[in-house]
């Protein structure tokens, strides 16, 4: 009697940890449900890069491979955090439902984060330890083959002495928990003198930093535009209107300078020089997660004619941002693949104040990131295919 054909043994397709800093907050909340949706075909991939053509073949990890956790300050619940967004209008009616499952398992990977105002309990190393421990328990928990750690919490104010401020001890955690690290935000993190060539050390790359999704990206396209068409910007100025989580925090002006230093250096980069003007940033509660930017440029033309531009902006920050964590948390694990180390200049693209050299022309950026898609496709492949 012959023997029965075997089957062939496969094993379980690899999956990745992305570990959020603010992991209950709106945009986190928002990468979280989003994933699960676009993952599930409910919705289409608006406003992901790494889902159009040009990264087709880069061998990015698959959106359904990615597992949530985090660390936060906050006890409300993912699902009720998401019903919440919802409610306002940011994440589509029903979404929460839909996705349930996917809010409680991330829910279930979110521990307390740290350290409160004033704790004197522990060490700053010691506090690094402990979100070190978090995120390695995370990885050996879920087994995953990786994770990268994404800063999405809110802003905080430069630090005022030589002490690490929770930002920069998030990121020494991922470090030292030997994952590669994304400041999506304009806190400090690796930043701090004190931490300086300490990413080079541990041999992980990293990215950042502060998110360009809104007034940003319109002033890197306009700002080359005037500077290549040879018209002088006398002044540009500008004003944010902002509520929730973000405006909150950027209401302490220490907060807020910080997130102004990257809007004026996109210009300063881009134009060659320093135009007159500020920027404001007012907290308004009742706008929520919606958010207004209204610029005000003067510049000359030819023969000293002086000319306007004025632009408003308006959207929804929580939904700019998300997709964009969810292509910097695919791309920095495949440079972690790929053994790449040290600043990712090429996703200077995703930020106002990247790491690295790079150019602040949004053209150009874009340019060198498909470039660095290319450097992904031509390299030895994951194990799991881009979805």
């Amino acid at each position: 009697m012959s023997a029965e054909p075997s089957l062939p043994i496969t094993s379980p397709a690899p999956r990745f940890g992305v570990w959020l800093i603010g992991a209950r907050g709106s945009v986190a909340t928002t990468a979280i449900a989003g994933c699960a949706a676009v993952a599930a075909g409910l919705h289409p991939p608006t406003g992901m890069v790494t889902e159009t053509a040009p990264f087709a073949a880069s061998h990015l990890p698959a959106l359904s491979s990615l597992v949530f956790g985090g660390h936060d300050t906050v006890d409300c619940p993912l699902p009720k955090r998401a019903e919440h967004l919802a409610e306002g209008g940011v994440l589509p009616h029903g979404l929460p439902a839909a996705v349930h499952a996917e809010l409680v398992a991330a829910d279930r990977e979110i521990r307390p984060g740290g350290p409160p105002p004033g704790d004197t309990g522990r060490t700053q190393d010691e506090w690094i330890d402990v979100f070190a421990a978090d995120i390695r328990d995370f990885v050996r928990r879920q087994d995953l083959a990786g994770a990268v750690v994404v800063n999405v919490a809110s802003t905080e104010p430069a630090p005022a002495d030589g002490s690490l401020p929770p930002s920069s001890l998030y990121a020494a955690a991922a470090l030292r928990a030997g994952c590669p690290y994304v400041n999506f935000t304009p806190s400090t993190g690796l930043h701090h003198p004190a931490l300086a060539g300490l990413a080079e050390s541990f041999g992980l790359p990293y990215a950042g930093r502060d998110g360009k999704t809104g007034q940003t990206l319109l002033r890197s396209v306009l700002g080359p535009m005037f500077l290549q068409r040879a018209l002088a910007v006398r002044a540009w100025s500008g004003t944010n209107l902002l509520g929730g989580g973000d405006g909150a925090a950027l209401a302490d002006p220490a907060a807020a300078a910080a997130k102004n230093a990257g809007k004026e250096r996109v210009l300063a980069d881009t134009l060659g020089t320093t135009p007159e003007g500020e920027v404001h940033i007012d907290d308004v509660p009742a706008l929520g997660d919606w958010k207004t930017a209204w610029d005000h440029i003067a510049f000359d033309g030819f023969l000293g004619a002086r000319m306007i531009l004025q632009t408003t902006w308006q959207g929804c920050d929580s939904s700019l941002a998300a997709p964009l964590v969810l292509d910097l948390a695919r791309l920095t694990v495949r440079a972690h693949q790929q053994g790449l180390t040290g600043p990712l200049s090429e996703l200077g693209f995703y930020f106002k104040d990247p790491v690295g050299d790079g150019p602040s022309s949004l053209a150009e950026q874009y340019t060198q990131l498909r470039h660095f898609a290319e450097r992904l496709r031509t390299d030895t492949p994951a194990p799991e295919a881009h979805r």
